[in-house]
């Protein structure tokens, strides 16, 4: 076996795809069975997380390997300079054929236009789900049919089509399953006389969180009116709480029939590179831009820095480095995923890259020294839609510490209206659906002292700048 044969790579990432509706990861409502092959014979990452989690800042931090402060992209309404360096520019540069298929999300036109790429194809904007239209370099052109086999067509299209006496890197990146959920024809009647069950904080009431919690848009029964989320209006006469359950079946169904047409056609890549001869010599990675709320807190969207919107599936198969059903619980973060593809190309890495290489991770091996602590934080303010306050904090093995900071600071797509400063502190092993806010409890006094002095030293780490100095 050639093991110093430059490896293939092929990145898929779906959008909003909770690592609790995976089933390789324990969903107790779906079943994802070609996602689980990733994971059966590969690795299954149970502890990776998105240092933003909104799409446009986690999609820049894995281009880039750079967080948020340091890409520019902090919100969603924020374009990548695609001057900067990033990964696929390097790996072009050593020779590897590049691709970007599907979801950009990160500007078009001029500078924002994906770069670093031999062939790229983007969806408009957060793209359409049936007949979308697609953006390259020549234009625009609309194709026919559903948005996650489209891109899954023209994926494996592009790599049936190239030079086979060179490495290739492909981004395939699906629109699904993000807002507003719409399920293809095979899976549209997908769990119709089945109740999904509900997750265990779905009536959550908030009262001992911030009131950055109380104050966000996102519950489903309060916030979801919309009839293209809900496909109709909830029947009359039913009780608050008997339309908050509709209205939680509605929703994650055509969620999760989303996720099944993504499943499908992981099954179909899955399927060529076997019969193509090429599973041996191609890194394959499942993954999502963040986690989502399905129903958790009893909410949608994502955001916040729990544990539901900060968690990224992360699935992983290389024969040539990785024993088949293999579990790592190291902590991984979105800004290690392009130091981990130069590190298995032999690519040098830039110094300014902030990510570490998995790749003695996939080995099995945990590195003297590896984080056993996270830098999260999230910069859009008040958004029109979601109404989240900004945050930062960091979440260690068994602690959880935020500061809602709560100020636009100029960020783009936020609101210029200050709200007063909190602090949450959770400790996840006694309480791992974050419920409980302990931050004023004496018993954790000492343990908070400690969190904010690690908090300070990562931000210092990553070259971010408190609001306020941490007392």
């Amino acid at each position: 076996m050639n093991n110093t044969k430059k490896p293939n790579i092929l990145f898929i990432m779906s959008d909003d795809h909770a690592a609790h509706a995976m089933s390789c990861y324990g969903s107790r409502i779906n079943e994802t069975p070609n996602i689980d092959r990733i994971a059966n014979e590969g690795m299954r990452f149970d502890n990776c997380f998105c240092t933003n989690s909104i799409c446009s800042p986690s999609r820049a931090a894995i281009l880039t390997g750079k967080y948020n402060h340091l890409n520019g992209v902090k919100t969603i309404d924020d374009e990548l300079d695609g001057r900067q360096m990033t990964f696929p520019k390097l790996l072009q540069a050593d020779g590897y054929q590049t691709a970007m298929i599907g979801k950009w999300h990160l500007g078009h036109g001029g500078d924002a236009d994906p770069t670093g790429f031999d062939y790229w194809t983007a969806v408009r904007g957060q793209g359409e789900y049936h007949d979308p239209i697609f953006l390259d370099a020549e234009g625009a052109k609309q194709i026919k049919g559903y948005a996650t086999d489209i891109i899954t067509d023209i994926t494996l299209d592009w790599i049936d089509k190239r030079d086979k006496d060179r490495p290739f890197m492909v981004m395939c990146h699906h629109k699904a399953p993000h807002r507003p959920w719409q399920p293809d024809e095979k899976h549209a009647h997908l769990y119709e006389d089945v109740d999904i069950p509900e997750p265990e904080t779905f009536y959550d009431d908030y009262k001992t969180r911030s009131q950055a919690a109380v104050e966000a848009r996102m519950r489903i029964d309060r916030d979801m009116k919309d009839e293209v989320d809900l496909k109709g209006l909830p029947p009359e006469g039913l009780s608050a709480i008997e339309e908050k359950k509709w209205k939680y079946q509605r929703y994650i169904k055509d969620y999760l029939r989303c996720v099944a047409s993504i499943d499908d056609n992981v099954g179909r890549v899955l399927d060529y590179l076997d019969k193509e001869g090429l599973a041996e010599d191609t890194i394959i990675i499942y993954t999502s831009d963040q986690g989502f709320f399905l129903g958790d807190h009893g909410w949608y969207d994502k955001r916040f820095m729990y544990e539901e919107s900060l968690r990224m599936p992360f699935v992983v198969r290389y024969p040539r480095a990785i024993q088949p059903g293999t579990v790592a619980t190291a902590m991984a973060l979105n800004v290690d995923f392009p130091v981990t593809f130069l590190d298995f190309a032999g690519v040098d890495i830039p110094e300014d890259m902030q990510g570490h290489s998995l790749r003695p991770i996939f080995a099995g091996e945990e590195p003297e020294g590896w984080r056993t602590s996270m830098y999260y934080r999230y910069w859009m303010h008040l958004d029109k839609y979601h109404n989240v306050y900004s945050h930062y904090g960091l979440r260690t093995d068994r602690y959880k510490l935020i500061y809602y900071y709560a100020e636009a600071l100029g960020s783009s797509g936020s609101i210029e209206e200050k709200r007063q400063p909190e602090w949450e502190l959770f400790d996840l092993e006694e309480d791992p659906y974050e419920i409980n806010n302990v931050y004023g409890n004496p018993n954790y006094a000492e343990r908070v002292s400690a969190l904010k002095q690690e908090l300070r030293r990562l931000q210092l780490d990553v070259l971010d700048e408190p609001v306020e100095e941490i007392d």
